[in-house]
């Protein structure tokens, strides 16, 4: 089992491709979108061998075709439900004053009466394309 941190910031699959003597892996367009990721920064990436690609080195034949469908398959729309309930970090306050949490690929959960550090547990009530409105149900029993 590989260890992910809490600091992942994205996660998806892509093929590796050989272009002018380097190596690129494209990364979708929605992961900049959803601002999980910024044009022109850093990153520090973790290669991970998909089972696809074990089977492929196994069967020695190329599977460039299904290499391209996982990438076509990322996620697309918001990574959370309406009623969905579920644990996050209040990292910030909006304008508003209501706290903001991130979950996968960066997408934004405003959370009602929540402030920066606090965990609670929200239900989310409204999803949108690139914003979802959460209450609180359980609050973070270190708050005060």
């Amino acid at each position: 089992m590989v260890e992910i941190p809490d600091s992942l910031r994205s996660l998806f699959s892509a093929p590796i491709e050989k272009r002018n003597g380097t190596y690129v892996v494209e990364v979708p367009s929605s992961e900049v979108d959803h601002e999980a990721l910024s044009a022109d920064e850093t990153y520090r990436v973790a290669i991970l061998e998909s089972p696809a690609s074990t089977e492929s080195s196994m069967q020695q034949e190329p599977q460039q075709s299904s290499s391209r469908e996982t990438v076509s398959r990322a996620p697309s729309g918001p990574p959370v439900e309406e009623g969905e309930v579920r644990n996050v970090t209040i990292e910030t306050v909006g304008d508003q004053g209501d706290g903001i949490a991130k979950v996968e690929r960066g997408y934004v959960v405003i959370v009602s009466g929540a402030q920066p550090g606090d965990e609670p547990t929200i239900e989310i009530e409204q999803v949108q394309k690139n914003v979802a409105f959460a209450s609180i149900v359980d609050s973070d029993p270190r708050a005060l």
